[in-house]
């Protein structure tokens, strides 16, 4: 890879920390934006392709925020190319959304003792897609946004076969929410004490997210969470993309309010980010990891893919 292949990757990582930065300092929490300023109807969703499959990681994250910015109701973005193959045309002035695809290539070096290795590098490129609003000329379908599915309290009972099918072990009693890893189990407080079923929802898909740090589901090392503050900041940030991900797979709005013990985080979280630009790009792929190896203990597993 060129030096200048090098500095236009390490740019995008840049560019994408720096805007989360600059929301962050203004306590705004980029990956809540779309419930508020969404439609109103309490409609929550993954950002789609073309091809109507969800994007993932760190990309659901881009295209919320761009939505949210820039007033966007509909959820698919596509290419400039996919738009015309589509029988549309993006309008004349309309400027696009940044997109990324990671992946890794590999790459022969020869080791100390003279044998040759291959190495797998991870890579990083940047693409611009424009969403639905913008295109002018595509099928009816693109121009109407999906329903969400189910009212209020089917989709709370959904949530409640969905959790009950991860096998994970969940306690009620007391005031605080938790995952104790010492034990595996997750701490709630009793249902009727949350404001309403979604708020109970949004709190127990964070803690389901901490729940698959176990080596033998998505393993994350916690071996440091109660020691150091970066590491705790970096599983926390984890959790609350993955809460994020996993409500707008079940239709849930996740509670806008960080709750008491998550909003300190926040000034961790700006240390680390100012100092590591791929921090947020690391915690989002963890997040979606998560989240797929929840879907996969569902009995009819969706397709939730792990890449962006």
């Amino acid at each position: 890879m060129s030096r200048s292949e090098e500095k236009a990757r390490a740019d995008i990582y840049a560019r994408i920390t720096d805007r989360i930065v600059a929301d962050l300092e203004k306590g705004v929490r980029p990956w809540m934006q779309p419930w508020r300023s969404g439609t109103g109807n309490g409609s929550v969703r993954r950002p789609l392709r073309h091809n109507g499959l969800p994007y993932s990681g760190m990309n659901v994250l881009l295209l919320w925020s761009e939505a949210s910015a820039r007033g966007f109701t509909l959820p698919t973005w596509m290419t400039f190319k996919q738009a015309i193959e589509l029988g549309g045309a993006v309008r004349k002035g309309e400027t696009g959304s940044l997109v990324v695809f990671a992946s890794r290539f590999k790459k022969s070096e020869t080791d100390a003792a003279g044998d040759t290795i291959d190495r797998e590098i991870p890579f990083l490129k940047s693409y611009t897609v424009f969403n639905a609003e913008q295109i002018d000329g595509l099928p009816d379908r693109y121009s109407v946004s999906p329903e969400s599915v189910h009212d209020p309290i089917e989709r709370i009972d959904d949530a409640d076969r969905f959790f009950a099918h991860t096998g994970a072990v969940i306690r009620h009693r007391g005031d605080r929410a938790y995952y104790s890893p010492a034990t595996d189990h997750i701490q709630m407080p009793p249902l009727a004490t949350f404001r309403d079923g979604a708020s109970y929802v949004a709190t127990l898909s964070h803690e389901a997210t901490h729940w698959t740090a176990a080596r033998h589901r998505a393993n994350r090392d916690l071996s440091r969470y109660g020691k150091d503050r970066s590491e705790r900041a970096h599983e926390e940030l984890i959790a609350e993309l993955g809460c994020c991900f996993l409500c707008a797979d079940l239709g849930i709005a996740p509670e806008l309010e960080p709750r008491p013990d998550h909003a300190s985080y926040l000034a961790s979280w700006l240390e680390v980010l100012s100092n590591d630009k791929r921090f947020i790009f690391a915690a989002a792929a963890h997040a979606q990891r998560a989240v797929a190896y929840l879907h996969g203990l569902q009995p009819h597993a969706g397709l939730i893919a792990e890449a962006a």
